[in-house]
């Protein structure tokens, strides 16, 4: 168990693992939520210590930051692929080899400025105890979701996604990620959390159907965009309520 985790960690974040092979961290996706866990305590910390003696928006920055650093860019850039994929006109074959090219277009730039904008503004708006529990649940959310998207959906092309959306059939193993995602969610969260929880799961359907419709399923690229996506909106929710 210690080793599945430990992959799952590792590629969702900078930090080596001898066990991060695409194959074991797709037979484990399940534990997404307890990566979640890890990068929502280490940057929740950090915004819980700055946050009462920064300004709000060098703390969003700071804190922006941290979370680019710790995941590595992973799923950011998969958010820019995805957005030149959506905005490409033509057939979904074309739309898939624009997700694939690794050039980033104005529709993927614009997109990352606006989202790193977002989280900047979502984090300079609470602070302390708030701030912390929003970090946490909202990189809990983003994680579930993705194993959601990969039990529901299938890929576009055989990819990246091709071993999770395979592997995460297994109605078991959605069951034990929800058990690990939903109760955090609920206890810590309250209401609040609730309304994140159905604002993520929505969000990631929304995500799925466009997927299908534009590209004929999943890549990496739209599991990567769902988390980016679902983390901002539910910091955004969090912030505002």
């Amino acid at each position: 168990m210690f080793k599945s985790i430990s992959s799952i960690i590792s590629f969702l974040t900078i930090i080596p693992s001898k066990n991060s092979d695409i194959g074991t961290v797709a037979r484990y996706m399940y534990l997404f939520p307890v990566g979640g866990i890890v990068i929502g305590l280490i940057v929740g910390s950090i915004g819980f210590g700055i946050s009462s003696f920064l300004d709000p928006l060098i703390v969003g920055l700071l804190l922006t930051g941290s979370l680019v650093v710790l995941t590595g860019i992973h799923h950011t850039d998969g958010l820019c692929d995805l957005a030149d994929g959506l905005m490409a006109k033509g057939t979904k074959e074309k739309k898939q080899n624009i997700m694939r090219d690794p050039a980033v277009g104005a529709a993927g730039v614009i997109t990352v400025v606006l989202y790193v904008a977002g989280m900047i503004m979502a984090f300079s708006m609470m602070k302390g105890i708030v701030l912390f529990q929003a970090i946490l649940l909202s990189e809990i959310l983003a994680k579930f979701v993705m194993v959601l998207q990969a039990n529901r959906g299938s890929s576009a092309w055989t990819g990246m996604s091709s071993p999770f959306t395979e592997t995460m059939k297994d109605k078991k193993k959605l069951g034990i990620a929800a058990a690990i995602a939903v109760p955090p969610l609920v206890l810590i969260g309250g209401t609040t959390g609730l309304i994140v929880l159905a604002a993520g799961v929505g969000l990631s359907f929304l995500l799925l159907a466009i997927a299908n419709r534009s590209f004929g399923g999943i890549s990496g690229d739209v599991f990567g965009g769902t988390n980016e996506l679902t983390r901002l909106s539910s910091l955004l929710i969090f912030a505002s309520i």
